[in-house]
């Protein structure tokens, strides 16, 4: 399906688009091959010219007159792609005269509330929210922003960093240099600025070994560390070859990248960096990680539990993809775990993103 006219939806959120452009001619514009198309809802196109009628009538019902409806927001919200809930909402908007995302609030609390935000805002929208608060009073959340920067196309980036400076007037960059310092100041300049090879960029054995190489060189292999040079090839491949990295370096060195990323960096970097090359080895994988690590231990971390799973859900295939890794990975099922860590209308709309 290319629904709506709209570029065709990708394999996975935020993930590269199947393949096919093997060996082109690079072409002006991407690095290294024709350019990535954003994921579904980071595109130019934010609506389809689809009838919503019924879903808008059925939101605007469900928050009318006295108490609020919670089974129909969730009915009517949770399986939208981020096209269908972008056209609702800006239909309600402009029919209704009144702003749903702010009714969302009104009408509802939290981490219920969070989540059909989350949902009625989209999934461009919702990140750029998502990284303000991260970065705003005390202490940086750290995993959000790998959450949503680590790992993604140019074209998300640039999408990312434009509703961000249109939304608030400042930009993405600012920000994140004022509160990040050193060496993750230094990665998050790298990750933003978009330049990472095209998905079309292909795997060449040349480049592989000599990425290998620089990297062993910036992991302090020869001489002393040098975490730039790690991070600027690690930022700068395209998944297809940073999974080819990651095999032609345990095929030289004879230990996982992962766990030498990890003795040799600590604390943000190490997590991000971490992420960067479980995301391009196993994208599915890395999310049910993290769904699991937003549950473990003592207490739910609901604001990370409630983000991820909207992140994953808004693509149907790869939600299902998660859900499977995660039963391969935990020997549980997913819908269950959630439904031991969440409760009431919460618990009902994670489940219904999910499922």
């Amino acid at each position: 399906p290319g629904q709506y006219g709209a570029p065709p939806p990708q394999g996975q959120y935020g993930a590269p688009p199947p393949q096919g452009q093997y060996g082109a001619p690079p072409q002006q514009g991407g690095f290294g091959g024709p350019p990535t198309q954003p994921s579904l809802g980071y595109g130019p196109q934010q609506t389809a010219n689809i009838d919503v009628t019924k879903d808008v009538e059925g939101v605007h019902k469900a928050m009318k007159g006295f108490g609020t409806d919670e089974k129909a927001l969730i009915t009517i919200l949770s399986k939208k792609d981020p096209i269908q809930i972008n056209t609702i909402r800006t239909q309600y908007d402009q029919r209704l005269m009144k702003n749903m995302v702010k009714d969302l609030e009104k009408e509802t609390s939290g981490y219920f509330k969070q989540g059909l935000v989350e949902i009625g805002r989209g999934p461009l929208v919702s990140d750029v929210y998502n990284l303000m608060e991260a970065m705003k009073g005390m202490g940086t959340k750290e995993v959000i922003l790998d959450d949503i920067l680590v790992g993604r196309s140019n074209a998300d980036i640039n999408a990312i960093k434009a509703e961000y400076q249109r939304t608030f007037k400042k930009s993405l960059e600012s920000d994140l240099k004022s509160d990040l310092s050193a060496g993750t100041e230094q990665m998050y300049m790298m990750i933003i600025a978009a330049r990472r090879n095209e998905d079309s960029h292909p795997v060449i054995p040349q480049e592989i070994e000599q990425a290998v190489t620089e990297l062993q060189n910036g992991l302090g292999g020869f001489v002393g560390k040098n975490a730039a040079q790690v991070c600027q090839v690690l930022t700068s491949k395209n998944d297809a070859q940073l999974k080819a990295i990651s095999v032609a370096y345990n095929q030289r060195f004879h230990k996982s990248l992962d766990s030498v990323l990890k003795s040799t960096f600590s604390g943000h970097m190490e997590d991000a960096l971490r992420l960067l090359v479980h995301r391009a080895t196993n994208r599915a994988e890395a999310e049910a990680v993290r769904l699991e690590e937003s549950m473990a231990g003592m207490g739910t971390k609901d604001e990370l539990l409630v983000q991820r799973v909207v992140r994953c859900h808004w693509d149907r295939n790869f939600m299902n993809a998660v859900s499977a890794e995660f039963k391969r990975v935990y020997k549980k099922d997913l819908v269950k775990r959630i439904e031991g860590e969440t409760r009431g209308d919460y618990e009902r709309l994670l489940v219904a993103c999910v499922k």
